[in-house]
């Protein structure tokens, strides 16, 4: 009987999304610290948009937002869940000025890493909901999270994001959008 890799290789069709389905639009690879990264002047022709990240701190754990359009008013909410070790957390906010991203490691050559989508972002009709998860891990000290918001601006379409870090993004840094339908 044929092992299970070698019987799912001999499967043929339905197994890749069409083209088109999920396309990179941009990728940002710092090559020197910066405390923002932006994605501006992004189509409005998906239905969802997805960033994929890794990411690194100046100094010490902190935590990453991000914001749309330049609204830096308190038009978002977040809900937080995650785990450090052996303890689970959670925190929110129903009147923001950011979404959180997560914490960002600060240790050398280790990078937090996320996964965030944003759905409807198009839509000049719903408001804009977010949902991430992320983690990092500091020589047996890190963190794993469940990222959910929302942005309360329903009449405009999200035409740029910014991810900011009060220390600083450090170098190599890389944020990748992608275009999903």
């Amino acid at each position: 009987m044929p092992m299970l890799g070698i019987m799912a290789s001999q499967i043929s069709g339905h197994l890749f999304a069409p083209a088109g389905a999920y396309d990179s639009l941009a990728t940002v690879t710092l090559s020197a610290s910066t405390a923002s990264v932006t994605f501006a002047g992004i189509p409005s022709t998906y239905k969802h948009l997805q960033i994929r990240g890794i990411s690194r701190g100046a100094s010490s754990v902190t935590n990453a937002t991000f914001q749309f359009n330049g609204d830096t008013s308190a038009n978002y909410s977040y809900h937080v869940v995650y785990g450090q070790g052996s303890s689970a957390l959670a925190t929110g906010a129903g009147s923001s000025s950011v979404i959180y991203l997560g914490q960002q490691s600060a240790a050398t050559n280790t990078f937090s890493t996320e996964i965030i989508d944003i759905l409807d972002y198009s839509s000049t009709t719903k408001n804009k909901t977010v949902r991430s998860l992320c983690g990092y891990e500091n020589n047996s000290a890190g963190e794993v999270g469940i990222f959910s918001g929302a942005w309360y601006n329903s009449s405009t379409a999200i035409n740029s994001i910014t991810f900011s870090l009060s220390t600083s993004f450090q170098q190599y840094t890389q944020f990748a959008l992608y275009g999903v339908n």
